[in-house]
């Protein structure tokens, strides 16, 4: 199993910063991805942005494109997501998730979710 516990949401005026993190714990394997997921109020789950354990590799929505940076750090088995230049149509509530084979972009590719934080950006 592993376990996943999304934090760092909160309110933000549009041009803002914020700064999410996944603490993962549990099996994981050099193998696993980690991505970044938002919901919007009536809408489908949408992938923002996801990264390779083991090779780096980074995968980004093209709306987040240039804004967003994902990282990791594998010490505290924490993933980030870094947001800048945020945009009212950001708002949503984001969830980190793991899987252990892509496609990255698809939800459905994904075995383990974090509860979700909410992000709120403000015009």
């Amino acid at each position: 199993q592993v376990r996943l516990v999304a934090s760092g949401g909160g309110l933000v005026q549009a041009g803002g910063s914020l700064r999410l993190s996944c603490a993962t714990s549990g099996r994981t394997t050099s193998s696993y991805a980690m991505g970044w997921f938002r919901q919007a109020p009536g809408k489908e789950r949408e992938f923002v942005a996801a990264i390779r354990w083991s090779s780096r590799s980074t995968y980004y929505a093209d709306s987040v494109k240039g804004r967003f940076t994902i990282s990791r750090d594998n010490a505290k088995n924490t993933v980030y997501l870094q947001m800048n230049s945020l945009k009212p149509e950001d708002t949503a509530v984001y969830y980190c998730a793991a899987c252990n084979q892509g496609p990255y972009r698809d939800y459905a590719s994904y075995d383990y979710w974090g509860q979700g934080t909410q992000v709120t950006v403000s015009s």
